[in-house]
Order: C-alpha cells, then sequence, then structure tokens
C-alpha cells in the first residue's frame, strides 16, 4: 500500500514541477519527488544545522540546508523562498513555519482518518507501533518476499514499520508522530479530503 502510494506520489510531483512556478511550490514538489519522507527529511537537515536551538535559520543555514539536501538548483529561487518567510526582515526564517507551508495544513477530517488508521494498529495502545502490534493485524504471509522464502514474517513487519521513518532513524517503532508526518507528506499530495479519506479506509480496512 505504501510503497504505491509513493511511487504514484513521486511521479505527480516530477509531473507538477515542470509546470510550477512559485518558489516555495517549487521547493515543496523537489521534497515531495523524492517520497513521503521528503519534506520530513528536510526539517531533519534544519534541526542538525540548528545548533543553537533557536528554531530559525539565516540565510546562508538555510541555503545550504536546502544544498545539502538536493533541493536548491536556481539561487534566485532560494533567495525568494527565503524572502517570503522572513516577514519581519530580520534575516532569519522559522523552521517550523517554512516546513509547514512545504507540508500544507490537514484538514480535521485528514487527522480524524489518520488517527482511526493509528490506533487500529497500535493494538497495545500505548501509542507507539511495534512488531508485536502488526501480528494479528498486518497479514505479512501474503508479502511476496514470504511467499517465496526470501524474508521471515518478522522481516516482513519491520520492512513495513520502516516505511514510516527516515532513512537514518529506522528503530523498528513507530511513534503517533511519524504516522502523523508519513501522511503528512502523502496529504501534500492530494487535493482532495474525500479521496485522502477513500484512500486510507481502503488502505486500512476501515
Amino acid at each position: 500500500m505504501a510503497d504505491i502510494n509513493e511511487r504514484q506520489m513521486k511521479m505527480e510531483a516530477e509531473q507538477k514541477l515542470r509546470k510550477a512556478t512559485d518558489p516555495v511550490e517549487r521547493l515543496r514538489l523537489k521534497c515531495l519527488a523524492r517520497g513521503v519522507t521528503g519534506i520530513k527529511g528536510l526539517g531533519r537537515v534544519f534541526r542538525i544545522m540548528d545548533d543553537d536551538g533557536s528554531k530559525t535559520l539565516n540565510f546562508e543555514e538555510f541555503k545550504k540546508g536546502l544544498h545539502d539536501y538536493g533541493v536548491a538548483t536556481d539561487p534566485a529561487e532560494v533567495q525568494a523562498a527565503f524572502t517570503r518567510f522572513d516577514k519581519d526582515g530580520n534575516g532569519t526564517v522559522s523552521v517550523g513555519e517554512f516546513l509547514l507551508a512545504l507540508r500544507g495544513p490537514m484538514s480535521d477530517s485528514r487527522l480524524a482518518v489518520i488517527e482511526q488508521a493509528f490506533n487500529k494498529m497500535d493494538k497495545t495502545g500505548d501509542g507507539v507501533i511495534t512488531l508485536d502490534d502488526l501480528r494479528g493485524v498486518y497479514n505479512a504471509r501474503k508479502h511476496p518476499k514470504y511467499l517465496n522464502g526470501e524474508w521471515t514474517e518478522e522481516q516482513v513487519f519491520r520492512k513495513f514499520l520502516d516505511t514510516f521513518d527516515a532513512e537514518d532513524s529506522k528503530d523498528g517503532k513507530v511513534t503517533r508522530e511519524e504516522f502523523n508526518e508519513y501522511y503528512g507528506g502523502i496529504s501534500a499530495s492530494i487535493d482532495d479530503d474525500s479521496y485522502f479519506d477513500l484512500m486510507m479506509k481502503n488502505a486500512w480496512k476501515m
């Protein structure tokens, strides 16, 4: 389910990027073209660069972060995006506000269906989805790599959980925040609330 959503999202983002002209929209689409954790990954880069914990970046830090993450190709585009968020003209941008603009706020209906899906998976109700939660909820035995003997049931579960993490933070556990961030990435590529709701309900059999 997740792989299909991700492939479709990457393709749609790349198609839209060819026509987009707004600098913030272009950065958003470049992140989405990297997958559902694209925006989350950029946030991680920015947080690492925020040495003093101020949750703000100056222009050089902002530019370096976008460059290091591979989404800054045009200096004018970077400058325009920075200027958009340097609202008081003090030479810094709020990391949180910038990332929210890239992801876009989710409607209450989207948040509610994401919450419903998380609660279905979190059998123990402790706010974290683990391998134990998946047993009896997610059928690993239908996975192609289980069927051909390449993976064990536990390896299928672990791969499923890894889907919700960025590449550098795979720990076999999915928190509510990580689950929300993952679907925030998917939500950013879907304009229609009813379609998002249908996708979630079909994916999680709700």
